[in-house]
């Protein structure tokens, strides 16, 4: 096979190390699906000939499969949330809330009741009487609805506040992500996928996209509204810095013999491995926000040293270094990704760690994280977030309590008649659902207040989500609001 002094690609399948003459400095490229085979030449020159036999295994890491793992556990709890604040008033009929199966990703199987009964201190059901209709204009059968209880109702307030507050800094973000994007131009229907993670509001598409005209504006394209980028900042053109090796207390004022590579704990990698990670750290900086994908060849390490670049910028800017890997895959055309874009990703464990827990992988910034799986910046809105998790684990309490109350009463009878009628209400409560938070939070630290908040009390049926007391939801305080999309 001829062989030329360019970068080989993964089609090449053979690579050299640094004692051969024939190949000397070429990097050595590792495919997410290749193995490493030894050989010995008569010229006694070690090669290596890549055959796709194993993968690159994935060191876990169980501090960040944690994150992962509570990331799912929420999931249905945050994107109910969402739905319920893009309401006028902030609730649902159930009749139309199981037509949002796809969105909420609950199986078929599942009941929706028993997902919202397993959240009491986030939900609450009431009943309403249905429109009256010609035909039926003298009897009101009652509609079952959901909302969120007054805790949960509080709580989102102030994240609408907070989120008011910072709202230069989401802009800043956008800005940034129109900056790496190849046309300055990304639809908004790609933005929704990350909107989560970087703190977004539910309202972001109407209200962020344009209260900001002199950084971007929205146009009408043949794929639908998209952002489009109106104002380039140089100062906001940074890449992150770049990762520094901690040096080591030497008794001789001498460089290193030899050249360290910074890894999670852990993390042991193949000799070959860790050969081209390092050759691939000692190539050029490529700047994403100066360099666009266009003038590098494809599948050459300076191409694929730009696309980690975008993807370290893309996670730096999440609230919690993480997002799905399905996510990024709706930017590839816009960042300039690979269209492998998960092997690569996983050929770069000193850069990102992939998580396996759930039903789709997520991506983690490992620079990002301590050796005990503790993020090393929080950002501001993880207070909220954080209270959301402790309202989590009170509603664990209560059905833990409520457990136990019937229990007492199947023994003993003691309010037989009450107990009969709270089991007809909730024929699709599963007592044996365990939503596996104690083993989550029982080894992290979410730096909850000591004291704990006083709860509102639970409302009456129409006292709070009436047209006529619509202004307590929406008018805070402090002028803070939450207003549906």
């Amino acid at each position: 096979m001829a062989l030329s002094s360019q970068f080989l690609t993964p089609r090449d399948w053979h690579v050299t190390s640094r004692s051969s003459n024939l190949l000397r400095g070429t990097p050595l490229w590792l495919h997410s699906n290749v193995g490493c085979k030894y050989q010995r030449k008569e010229n006694f020159e070690t090669s290596y000939t890549l055959t796709p036999r194993a993968s690159v295994k994935i060191v876990r890491s169980c501090p960040l499969d944690r994150h992962a793992v509570k990331h799912n556990k929420t999931r249905f709890v945050q994107k109910l949330i969402i739905l319920l604040l893009s309401k006028p008033k902030h609730y649902i009929p159930i009749h139309i809330l199981s037509k949002c199966r796809g969105y909420l990703s609950l199986p078929k199987p599942r009941s929706l009741l028993s997902m919202i009964h397993r959240y009491p201190s986030i939900f609450e059901l009431f009943s309403i009487p249905y429109p009256p209709t010609p035909l039926n204009a003298t009897k009101l059968y009652p509609q079952l609805c959901v909302r969120l209880t007054p805790a949960a109702a509080s709580l989102a307030k102030q994240d609408s506040n907070l989120k008011l507050v910072i709202s230069n800094t989401l802009a800043e973000k956008l800005q940034k992500l129109l900056m790496l994007s190849s046309h300055h131009r990304i639809l908004l229907s790609k933005l929704v996928h990350l909107a989560p993670d970087l703190s977004m509001p539910p309202n972001f598409r109407s209200r962020l996209c344009n209260d900001y005209p002199e950084k971007f504006r929205t146009v009408d394209t043949s794929y639908g509204r998209a952002l489009e980028l109106v104002f380039w900042d140089p100062e906001l053109a940074k890449t992150l810095p770049c990762l520094q090796v901690s040096s080591r207390e030497l008794i001789v004022d001498r460089p290193l013999k030899f050249n360290l590579l910074k890894l999670r704990k852990g993390l042991n990698l193949k000799r070959a491995h860790q050969e081209f990670l390092i050759k691939f750290r000692d190539l050029p900086d490529v700047c994403p926000y100066k360099t666009p994908a266009s003038e590098l060849a494809k599948e050459s390490l300076e191409s694929e040293k730009r696309a980690c670049a975008v993807v370290r910028e893309v996670l730096g800017m999440m609230i919690e270094k993480r997002t799905l890997i399905d996510h990024l895959t709706h930017f590839r055309k816009d960042f300039g990704l690979p269209n492998k874009l998960r092997g690569m990703i996983v050929r770069h464990p000193e850069l990102f760690y992939v998580s396996l827990k759930g039903q789709r992988d997520s991506v983690f910034l490992v620079e990002g994280f301590n050796d005990k799986g503790h993020l090393i910046e929080k950002d501001e809105t993880l207070a909220i977030k954080n209270q959301w998790m402790k309202l989590l684990m009170e509603g664990k309490r209560m059905r833990r309590e409520k457990r136990k109350a019937q229990i007492y009463d199947s023994r003993y009878g003691n309010d037989h008649e009450n107990h009969s009628h709270d089991h007809e209400m909730e024929t699709d409560y599963d007592d044996d659902y365990e939503d596996g938070f104690e083993s989550l939070f029982q080894y992290e630290d979410l730096d909850f207040e000591d004291e704990e908040s006083d709860l509102p009390s639970n409302r009456s049926n129409g006292d709070f989500w009436t047209t006529n007391n619509a202004a307590d939801i929406t008018n805070g305080e402090n002028g803070g609001h939450i207003e549906p999309w």
